[in-house]
């Protein structure tokens, strides 16, 4: 039996539920603040940003085989730069959170749908269930995010409508990088359930998946 087929003490699960509970924190401290600028805004998305980015470089070395490491990478290298980018209080302007988290969610999403889309091939052809799940959540991400930015795009950033509640007794603005940072805060929430969810459901065992490869292995010698 070679090397390959010795099950990893951390799995591509592990990876979805880190990314679940830092998104489920962004999503929480974006719903729970009374404050929606583009400070606040950046500052969230930074930290959740440079989060993953360490949750994607860990997970080359630890959850992914040589040859499906390329994802994980290029995950990595966009996020942390955006954190980066985001991560600088005297850049945390409007301007800079639409174009920071639009670029990052265009290149994210495009990554991760092309890698999922790869890895459903590969496994449809190898007839690898466990896989083919992993490469469904995978675009499923991607395409998550890809409608972030979408939604951020449609949003005027100079937009401000001034609105009167009675019963508060006073004025307020809606502006467009509050409508923003909820749209995010609303991403990341779904981000948080889905990979929550797809980290907890029913995986095939390492020992069956070791057996079924050995013998295709054997299948393969023989003919």
């Amino acid at each position: 039996m070679s090397s390959t087929l010795a099950p990893r003490t951390f799995e591509v699960r592990h990876v979805q539920l880190a990314r679940a509970v830092f998104a489920a924190l962004a999503a929480i401290m974006i719903t729970f603040s009374p404050d929606h600028s583009a400070a606040v805004g950046m500052a969230v998305f930074s930290g959740w940003a440079i989060a993953n980015a360490i949750i994607f470089f860990v997970a080359v070395w630890l959850v992914y085989p040589a040859g499906g490491r390329w994802p994980s990478v290029l995950l990595g290298i966009v996020t942390a730069i955006a954190g980066m980018l985001g991560g600088i209080p005297s850049w945390r302007t409007t301007a800079l959170f639409f174009s920071v988290v639009i670029i990052w969610a265009v290149l994210a999403g495009v990554i991760e749908t092309a890698a999922g889309i790869r890895q459903r091939r590969t496994a449809r052809e190898a007839g690898d269930t466990q896989r083919h799940g992993e490469a469904r959540d995978a675009m499923t991400t991607g395409i998550a995010t890809l409608l972030l930015a979408v939604g951020l795009l449609v949003v005027p950033t100079q937009y401000a409508l001034e609105y009167y509640i009675k019963d508060a007794g006073q004025s307020f603005v809606l502006t467009g990088i509050t409508i923003g940072v909820g749209i995010f805060g609303a991403y990341a929430a779904i981000i948080a359930v889905y990979l929550g969810i797809a980290a907890f459901s029913p995986r095939r065992a390492p020992a069956e998946l070791a057996e079924r490869e050995v013998a295709a292995s054997d299948q393969e010698k023989a003919s």
